[in-house]
């Protein structure tokens, strides 16, 4: 059976020619501004107050890019609501490049599931433009703690259900999730101490007050070194190379266990993607550079070139991980 096609008529060409021509218009417009970009300073917004992973990120980025560019380049501390009230501040300023945000693991990959009313969709509404670096935790207790292994740790888990208890950053912080993963994966129940920041759980943790820690590697690194604390594992893939002799938790206790704390630049996903590319090419320029790579890696954290498309299918990942990991163990940030 022959098909007939609606006649190609002068009005629909118009119409289409019309089309053509606006998105042609649209086009040159986004070259232009990807060609005279950036014109003013930059903005690349922190949520968290200064001093953590994300913030010591920015300012190594921001000095470098904004001599690359020959423009000021702020670093705007935005803390609040789990590091949504400076995500958001980000998604309100117009898509053009000018406002960035130094994205983590918290804020772009675990609140979509472990918030009741986060307000924005970060898979949708936030354009990934690099990775800047990706920091395993190390799992730490205190120097007399009685536990030599991971294996004598779970084992105590084990035989007293809800008698250890491990210290977090937060609620749905990365190392709350970590220590819940290990919990889910070994089939024991530990009590969770949620601190507010870093510091107060690492300070509990070195007075004994409570059993182990997901610490970041820069967090934790002096206090193993000084003896005050013992590394029982590493939650990455493999084992870090300034701790050889700890093992990783897939090789210790729960097969394919990775869960880390990692930093990106990301842009309102509107951003012309001329402007996105040249902000991916500048930035993997820098993190290549000697100096600010060994920087990075002194700190802990794996620093390796990726494109925008390899930043996006990590990013989609970690939010399909920890959106199994949320339903499972049932966590709610209140």
């Amino acid at each position: 059976m022959s098909q007939t096609s609606e006649p190609y008529s002068p009005s629909r060409r118009r119409l289409l020619q019309g089309a053509a021509a606006g998105w042609a218009c649209a086009l040159a417009g986004a070259a232009r501004a990807a060609d005279s970009y950036p014109a003013r300073p930059v903005t690349l917004v922190v949520p968290y107050a200064p001093g953590g992973q994300g913030d010591v990120f920015a300012r190594i980025l921001a000095e470098r890019l904004g001599t690359e560019f020959n423009q000021t380049v702020i670093v705007e501390n935005r803390p609040g609501a789990s590091g949504a009230v400076g995500s958001r501040l980000v998604l309100r300023a117009p898509a053009d490049g000018y406002t960035l945000l130094l994205g983590q693991t918290g804020e772009i990959a675990v609140n979509p599931y472990a918030m009741k009313a986060l307000g924005y969709d970060p898979l949708r509404e936030f354009a990934p433009v690099i990775l800047v670096g990706d920091s395993p935790l190390v799992l730490a207790v205190p120097e007399k703690s009685p536990y030599a292994d991971l294996g004598a740790l779970i084992a105590a888990a084990r035989a007293k259900p809800d008698a250890l208890a491990y210290a977090s950053s937060g609620t749905a912080t990365p190392g709350h999730l970590a220590a819940a993963a290990l919990a889910l994966g070994t089939q024991t129940r530990m009590l969770h101490a949620p601190y507010k920041g870093a510091g107060q759980a690492m300070s509990d943790l070195l007075g004994g007050h409570v059993d182990f820690f997901f610490s970041s590697a820069s967090a934790v690194m002096p206090h193993l070194n000084s003896g005050r604390l013992r590394a029982l594992a590493v939650s990455s893939r493999e084992r870090l190379g300034v701790l050889p002799q700890v093992p990783t938790v897939s090789e210790a206790a729960v097969p394919d266990f990775q869960f880390s704390l990692w930093g990106g630049v990301f842009a309102p996903a509107q951003t012309p993607a001329a402007i996105v590319e040249l902000l991916n090419t500048k930035l993997n320029a820098i993190l290549a550079e000697p100096a600010i790579k060994s920087r990075l890696e002194g700190d802990g954290a794996a620093v390796r070139p990726n494109s925008t498309q390899q930043f996006t299918a990590f990013v989609r990942g970690e939010a399909a991980k920890y959106q199994r990991l949320v339903q499972a163990t049932g966590i709610q940030v209140e």
